[in-house]
């Protein structure tokens, strides 16, 4: 029988301990710390400046085309999408197995990247309502959507990092239906602090949200976003896959792809 796609992507059992599995399951979110290095992170950026200049008002569009999803430009913050195809240095973002495993153990091993995104949170902008990433509360374990930023920053308080409510992903509940306000500071919020590099998974039902930038330089990460195998996903995989794209894949990556 042949192995399933994670196997042949590097995931076994142990990809992440039984800590990391108990924490992520309890608190809804898991640092996986650092998984690039300074070459990764300068390459990653250089490529990121030149789509960003290339781009100019279209950049993030595939966003805005997605055909369940409606996506209002982020006035706050710059946007790229389908970063699938926009260069071999993104693959691992879907492909690097800690994140796969990560995500696998929230949502099972039928998944597929919904979306590979990047948001960078400029200075003075950045604040978020609490929210999860979902149109409708789940029931616990019934989960459809998990989440990956990849830091390509260091988040701290002082430039927005994303703040987290651990343990919501188990209540069932979205924030607009309990909180008065859902932009303001909740009691047991955590925020993202972590040095550029750091990959932090999460539970999409979690609830969290970017808080403000108050440093002089945007707050850059990109999140790989992943869904069930019986979900749609944010950008239609089959509708932007390049040939190129498509030749440099092998088939364990395209299956992820949902090709």
């Amino acid at each position: 029988m042949e192995d399933h796609m994670l196997t042949q992507l590097g995931v076994a059992p142990d990809t992440l301990t039984a800590d990391e599995k108990t924490f992520l399951d309890q608190n809804g979110y898991l640092n996986l710390g650092k998984l690039l290095n300074e070459s990764d992170l300068n390459a990653i950026r250089t490529r990121l400046d030149e789509l960003l200049a290339a781009e100019g008002e279209q950049a993030g569009a595939e966003l805005l085309d997605s055909a369940h999803i409606k996506h209002p430009k982020e006035a706050g913050a710059d946007r790229l999408a389908d970063l699938v195809n926009k260069g071999a240095l993104f693959d691992i973002f879907y492909t690097h197995p800690r994140v796969l495993a990560g995500i696998a153990h929230v949502l099972g091993q039928e998944i597929k990247l919904s979306s590979l995104n990047y948001r960078a949170a400029k200075p003075g902008m950045g604040l978020q309502k609490l929210h999860v990433d979902w149109h409708s509360a789940v029931e616990p374990g019934d989960f459809k959507v998990c989440n990956s930023i990849w830091l390509l920053d260091d988040f701290s308080r002082e430039n927005g990092a994303t703040r987290i409510v651990p343990g919501t992903h188990l209540n069932g509940q979205l924030p607009q239906e309990v909180l008065l306000d859902p932009m303001a500071s909740h009691p047991n919020e955590v925020l993202i602090e972590a040095p550029a590099g750091s990959v932090v998974i999460f539970n999409s039902h979690t609830w969290h949200g970017g808080t403000n930038n108050g440093s002089n330089a945007a707050r850059r990460a990109i999140h790989s976003y992943f869904c069930r195998k019986d979900q749609p996903q944010q950008v239609d995989q089959k509708k932007y896959i390049r040939q190129e794209t498509l030749a440099r894949l092998d088939t364990p990556a395209s299956a992820i792809l949902g090709l």
